[in-house]
């Protein structure tokens, strides 16, 4: 279960702000980590949140457990996103990727919907609206995982191939 997580921004405030707005929550100002930062939380029973930090914050292990901080050039893309359950519904979301100039589409990932919300149109969080989080929750279950494996990619759990053929 993820309670919170971190991404990197243009600009931390304004990124913040509009991920406040998406869960109907709160932004405030994050001195803890890394100057400029901020932080959006969503009011949840889960006491959810997105760490915002200024995009080139590198964070690198050291001895302290607090990890060392240096600002370097990093690239605006990259494999990780999240999926994030927002109250809203589909044309809300689209309103407010319109109005932070965020790209915004609508997917469909097999067995549930997604609108893939690219903040900063470099960094994708897929949103879920309630009717698409129930989607995810009865279809991202390890026997769902298991069946699309089979079914639609051929392959066992253990990425080998089903009808003999050498996987990917």
């Amino acid at each position: 279960m993820i309670f919170h997580f971190s991404i990197s921004a243009d600009d931390p405030k304004r990124t913040a702000t509009m991920f406040a707005e998406l869960w109907r929550g709160q932004v405030f100002y994050f001195p803890m980590v890394g100057k400029g930062s901020w932080i959006a939380h969503a009011g949840d029973d889960r006491r959810t949140t997105i760490e915002v930090y200024p995009r080139d914050l590198a964070f690198y292990p050291n001895e302290s457990g607090e990890g060392h901080q240096r600002n370097e050039p990093v690239s605006r893309h990259g494999p990780f996103h999240a999926a994030v359950g927002t109250p809203l519904s589909i044309e809300e979301v689209e309103e407010i990727g319109r109005r932070y100039g965020c790209h915004t589409i609508l997917c469909n990932r097999g067995p549930f919907r997604v609108i893939e919300f690219w903040v900063d149109n470099a960094q994708m969080v897929e949103m879920l609206t309630p009717e698409m989080q129930a989607q995810y929750q009865r279809s991202v279950t390890p026997d769902g995982f298991r069946a699309m494996l089979a079914n639609v990619w051929k392959l066992t759990p253990e990425g080998e191939s089903l009808d003999g053929a050498v996987a990917a």
